[in-house]
């Protein structure tokens, strides 16, 4: 038998290395999972780029086509030579893709038909029907566009197309720069409003983004890609100016932004027409994009939006797609809305949850296709039903004080739990002057949790999977960080000379990197939970009327008092436990903490579609304890407490 102080004496990271590293093991397999996905990842998104090309070159021609042939006549031999050029390009290119070519073998017949029509210099409107058809086809094969969630100023915008954009376009945008007489093709007229009936948006943006091949128009990569999206929208409203009427209310709840930036003026009026929409409604909103940005749709039309294009995406054959999408639909959407649901009713919660997370499982592969139907067919039934519940009745006053409330609790107590049990650790050490550290990471964390929003609602866009990325893998660093010290703490407990070993051992460890390392834990056990509490308040605030925002910040008031309380019972009583009792007690609370942490991280990786979901055989959901119906999640917890009591085993045979 080794002597316990002999134990005591190894180095800490020693003593726990083998199993610590058994605890690594999820990361590890994440970080292979990655590498492996990025060689795929990156062979597909070549093959959206050049869909995306072909795209675009098809509507350049259907746009174009009336600036080279009247009549059956050529009236402008270079405009018509780049139509000859730009179809063969397109025919060229299905041609070398094979794989494209027997996928979707009527691609390259329109293709083909579109080269044929203008060799033979048929009428603009055939012209243009056909290379609607072959671009609305290639559109189907690619994903959707990652959009802005806001557009540059129109000052910022209108300075940007000078500096860039005036010397050949003009400064009203007319194609008359000072450069233009001397370009050919000559530059657009973006005030012609019959060409830009025909241009799309996506299109604009493909042209600012990658150039047009074999003319003057350059790629811009030097903006951003948010100044670019700007720059596609500004220039589309150029020829509508004139109808700058305030009928954008109409149109706003039927036309998704994809919708708006896929397609062409003149194709959006020819599907909206039989919703009651005019080409005036139309062309109101081209003249005020901003509209747009301003009208922001519900979480749960997003969650519906969001899988209907997942659905198409499934139904074209592209199923990472498809799996993408309805991991959106839930992270950006459906989650946003589940406290306030729960209020109305928790089981219709519960049946959607669990539905879209099956779906993107049966999105993976076309094998599941009635089953897909189905289940998808339910959800979006579900969905509407819960966006009548949210819609016909607003959160109850008491309702909304108590969501408030509840919100605050149940994202803040874990957080708090973890800075508490590290305060008094360091307080009962006779380490108050390491304090600092701990209170610098979690003031920082709010800081910077506060900043982080202001960031995603101004400057950047930040995803649900972003989001539960972030809360995963902090929740996944916590749950290690807490199960390496509750250890340690175990460790002491039985210590017959602990205060000797404090006064000798205490100072010499806890140097700098140590207490950064503190300040570290506090800081993620926080902001992992700041940035989610706000959404949560964000979308709560959604469904409720100005008139009841006193009982909102009632309910956010009421939950900063109960949290003050609990951190004055926990300092006031654990400072007075027997020292072996203290850290007996706080070994358990931080495995407890550890327990339901590990347990959250991997809810949150799988809801990332980062971790697989097998769901367990029997519904054991417990969300209190971060207990989910899942083997990976049960598995991840049970690998905490088998180590645990490894441990204690171990150190009850040193003790004997």
């Amino acid at each position: 038998m080794q002597p316990l102080s002999a134990s005591m004496n190894r180095p800490i990271h020693m003593r726990l290395l083998p199993p610590f590293s058994l605890l690594l093991l999820p990361l590890i397999l994440l970080w292979s999972q990655a590498s492996l996905a990025s060689t795929s990842s990156q062979q597909a998104s070549d093959e959206q780029a050049q869909l995306r090309q072909l795209a675009q070159l098809a509507e350049y021609v259907g746009v174009d086509y009336d600036a080279a042939i009247e009549k059956g006549e050529i009236v402008n031999k270079d405009e018509y030579q780049e139509m000859l050029e730009f179809s063969a390009i397109i025919v060229e290119k299905l041609t070398e893709n094979t794989n494209l070519n027997q996928q979707n073998p009527q691609l390259y017949r329109e293709a083909l038909a579109l080269q044929t029509s203008i060799k033979n210099k048929q009428d603009v409107n055939l012209i243009r029907q056909i290379s609607g058809k072959l671009r609305s086809a290639l559109l189907a094969l690619m994903p959707e566009s990652s959009l802005p969630k806001h557009l540059s100023s129109s000052k910022a915008t209108a300075q940007l197309f000078q500096e860039n954009c005036a010397t050949c376009h003009g400064i009203e945008g007319q194609g008359n720069g000072i450069l233009a007489a001397n370009l050919s093709p000559e530059p657009t007229d973006f005030t012609d409003k019959k060409r830009a009936d025909n241009r799309s948006i996506l299109g604009l943006f493909d042209a600012i983004s990658n150039g047009l091949d074999d003319t003057a128009m350059p790629a811009f990569t030097q903006l951003k890609e948010q100044q670019r999206w700007s720059l596609a929208f500004y220039v589309s409203s150029l020829a509508f100016q004139k109808n700058n009427q305030d009928s954008t209310a109409n149109i706003l709840p039927k036309v998704t932004l994809q919708e708006w930036i896929n397609h062409s003026p003149a194709q959006l009026s020819d599907s909206l027409q039989s919703q009651g929409i005019t080409s005036e409604d139309i062309a109101a909103l081209r003249a005020q994009p901003s509209a747009l940005f301003d009208h922001q749709p519900s979480p749960l039309t997003i969650a519906r939006n969001l899988l209907t294009s997942a659905k198409k995406a499934f139904d074209s054959g592209h199923y990472a797609q498809a799996k993408t999408l309805s991991v959106s639909a839930y992270l950006d959407g459906f989650e946003l809305v589940e406290n306030s649901l729960d209020a109305h009713d928790k089981q219709l919660r519960k049946s959607i949850e669990v539905n879209l997370m099956q779906l993107r499982h049966l999105f993976s592969n076309s094998q599941h296709t009635e089953q897909v139907n189905s289940t998808f067919n339910t959800s979006m039934l579900q969905l509407t039903q819960a966006q009548t519940l949210l819609t016909e009745s607003n959160l109850s006053n008491t309702t909304l004080f108590s969501a408030s409330l509840v919100i605050l609790l149940r994202e803040g107590l874990e957080a708090l739990l973890v800075v508490i049990a590290l305060m008094t650790v360091l307080i009962r050490t006779n380490r108050r002057d390491a304090l600092k550290y701990l209170h610098l990471g979690w003031v920082v964390a709010l800081i910077a949790g506060g900043a982080t929003w202001v960031a995603a609602q101004t400057l950047i866009e930040i995803s649900g999977a972003s989001r539960e990325m972030m809360e995963g893998f902090g929740s996944l660093f916590a749950a290690l960080m807490l199960f390496y010290v509750g250890v340690w703490m175990h460790s002491k407990t039985h210590a017959a000379h602990w205060q000797a070993y404090i006064n000798k051992k205490i100072n010499s460890q806890l140097k700098a990197g140590t207490l950064w390392g503190i300040a570290l834990l506090s800081f993620v056990a926080v902001y992992r939970e700041i940035f989610e509490t706000i959404l949560f308040y964000q979308s709560l605030l959604t469904q409720s009327e100005s008139s009841q925002f006193n009982y909102f910040i009632g309910g956010i008031l009421s939950g900063i008092a109960l949290l003050a309380l609990t951190t004055w019972g926990l300092l006031k009583y654990s400072i007075k436990l027997p020292l072996a009792k203290f850290f007996s007690t706080t070994t358990y609370l931080l495995l407890i903490l550890s327990f339901i942490l590990m347990g959250k991280a991997i809810t949150a990786l799988q809801e990332a579609a980062i971790v697989p979901i097998n769901n367990l055989p029997i519904n054991i959901e417990m969300d209190w304890v971060g207990i989910g119906s899942t083997w990976e999640g049960i598995s991840a917890q049970l690998a905490v407490l088998i180590l645990f009591i490894f441990y204690m085993v171990r150190a009850k045979k040193k003790i004997a």
